[in-house]
């Protein structure tokens, strides 16, 4: 009988758990990019008056 492999048995979990990782880390940033925050100010294209 062939003895076990853990050392490959981790490294497709620990590829997996990265994987896993990976794609919530984008699919928070797809969803932090599709509403705008209530806290950033909103830009203008027109520059402010000064007075001299």
């Amino acid at each position: 009988m062939a003895k076990p492999n853990y050392q490959f048995d981790k490294r497709q979990r620990e590829l997996k758990k990265a994987k896993q990782q990976e794609e919530k880390r984008l699919k928070k940033l797809a969803g932090r990019d599709a509403a705008p925050a209530a806290d950033e100010p909103a830009t203008t294209d027109q520059k402010p008056e000064q007075t001299p």
